[in-house]
């Protein structure tokens, strides 16, 4: 891997979905065959769905998960490097491998006051998905 040249352009597409075990992989629609209707492409908002459901418990794919598809626009769900940010550093806490890796390159092109608004809106998580499970 050549560590000198750039990673992305303008949306990342350097950060893929977990391939397994992940909230986006069980929503991967199952192809069409001559005798089967074509599936139906994965809403943004069932990505979401399934991703925030996972992340809800605590599972460090669901966060990685959302944040890639907050940096890359995944299924039209939008690109918002603030939230990507968020996720990204919610799954580095809850050991992700690559994490920590994705979020210093989304951070690479945020403004100081976006970062502090990232890690103001995982601390919010964090409190409010703590309350519920009190």
């Amino acid at each position: 891997m050549d560590l000198s040249a750039p990673r992305f352009a303008t949306k990342r597409k350097f950060l893929p979905m977990s391939p397994t075990h992940s909230p986006a992989a069980r929503l991967t629609p199952v192809p069409s065959t001559p005798d089967r209707a074509p599936a139906p492409a994965i809403t943004a908002h069932a990505l979401a769905s399934a991703c925030l459901a996972a992340a809800a418990q605590g599972d460090c794919e669901g966060y990685f998960d959302l944040g890639t598809a907050f940096s890359t626009d995944a299924q039209g769900i939008g690109y918002d490097l603030v939230e990507a940010h968020k996720w990204f550093n919610l799954a580095a806490l809850a050991g992700h491998a690559d994490a920590a890796r994705a979020r210093a390159d989304v951070a690479e092109d945020m403004t100081a006051r976006e970062i502090a608004e990232a890690q103001r809106r995982a601390r919010e998580w964090l409190r409010t998905t703590s309350r519920r499970a009190a």
